[in-house]
């Protein structure tokens, strides 16, 4: 069924006339290989990078005849200039990126917000298997518990794991235009590429997919008035990582790590590209901090202890608080009724209570801040 419908997807796009009106965009090899999976394709045109914002209608008519594809409920069509037009590689070295200096009077350009959404922070790790996901819905819930109206977008889209945590399932439900309601977990607002695809359906895509993808699950989503937005980030410091952080007006970010010192290292690589984009960095989470037997009571500092702390106090970075190993976190997260909810009183949920009590503090205290550097007009 898949491939009868890439190859239908193939066929409408050989409608569509190339960047100079000269063939069409399949024969001029522009498109990439087609994702299809029950009811969603993506794809990506190759365009010259200097003429990507000229050529956005080109996007929209290749979205347009796809959607009218019998079977293909949505259609996620991006630009990309990983390629010149015509197919040819561009074999051209690149310079390194070299960090942009800024005059202190000079402003930072204004990143457009999303209607309805107060803040948005994003909850980040340098490496997998810190526990990131599980932190991230844990301070969501504890948040709203809190008082706050909050969503939880999953920008992981290589390994979603928000569904499952939450417990949902289902499409979003299209709503006027290209607007998608968002599924609700336990009062939260989510939204996952794991509502999109099958669970084992592995996503092969590479940046500019995951740029569009991002983007649409952001600014076309019907969040409604939100306190608060938490981005589950996916681990590591790339184009995901960049593109929230350059085209989204973050008001911080929450850096996750386990005590060990390789899980410093990159937690520190994490740290650093918020700072260079100029994104507040909240404070730092440890993770799996210590065990506590279920038998004997005793702690046991497996992964060493006190890494994260010692880390937040040499960067200068606020320190959260401690998240033990224990097996109800990790029961409650596979069953998908994080501890937060699934024992509201319980000695980890204040924890993860007094954790998001500090994350909102950190945000006024950045929006305080802020307000404050910003220059006073007068008139004499």
């Amino acid at each position: 069924m898949n491939d009868t419908i890439k190859n239908a997807v193939m066929e409408r796009l050989r409608q569509i006339k190339g960047p100079d009106l000269e063939g069409d965009i399949v024969s001029l090899g522009l498109v990439s290989d087609v994702f299809a999976s029950d009811g969603r394709v993506a794809f990506s045109i190759t365009v010259p990078a200097e003429r990507a914002q000229e050529l956005e209608p080109l996007r929209q008519a290749a979205e347009k005849v796809v959607k009218e594809v019998p079977g293909v409920e949505t259609a996620m069509v991006a630009l990309t200039a990983e390629r010149a037009a015509g197919g040819a590689r561009n074999t051209a070295p690149k310079a390194p990126p070299q960090p942009q200096r800024r005059a202190p009077e000079e402003q930072a350009p204004q990143k457009p917000g999303v209607p309805g959404i107060k803040h948005i922070i994003a909850v980040a790790s340098g490496k997998g298997g810190v526990g990131k996901s599980t932190t991230t819905a844990n301070l969501a819930l504890a948040m709203a518990a809190l008082g706050r109206k909050v969503g939880v977008l999953d920008a992981d889209i290589y390994g979603p794991s928000v569904p499952r945590l939450f417990n949902v399932s289902g499409r979003p439900e299209q709503l006027e235009g290209r607007l998608l309601k968002p599924l609700e977990g336990y009062g939260i607002k989510v939204m996952s590429m794991g509502f999109m695809v099958e669970e084992e359906t592995p996503m092969i895509w590479r940046g500019p997919m995951v740029i569009s993808a991002l983007t649409q699950m952001l600014r076309e989503v019907a969040w409604g008035d939100l306190d608060v937005l938490v981005v589950d980030m996916p681990p590591g410091t790339g184009d995901a990582q960049l593109t929230m952080a350059q085209q989204v007006p973050l008001a911080g970010a929450v850096i996750v790590s386990t005590p060990q010192d390789l899980a410093l290292i990159d937690a520190r690589k994490g740290l650093n590209m918020f700072k260079r984009v100029d994104v507040p960095v909240l404070g730092i989470v440890e993770n799996m901090s210590y065990f506590l037997c279920p038998d004997c009571g005793g702690r046991h500092d497996i992964f060493g202890h006190g890494g994260a702390r010692a880390e937040a106090t040499r960067l200068g970075v606020p320190f959260l608080g401690e998240i033990p190993l224990t097996m109800k976190i990790r029961e409650t997260s596979d069953a998908g009724t994080p501890v937060v909810v699934s024992d509201p009183e319980g000695t980890v949920s204040g924890l993860y209570k007094e954790i998001a009590a500090a994350v909102l503090s950190g945000i006024e205290a950045a929006e305080t801040a802020q307000e404050r550097a910003a220059p006073n007009i007068v008139f004499e």
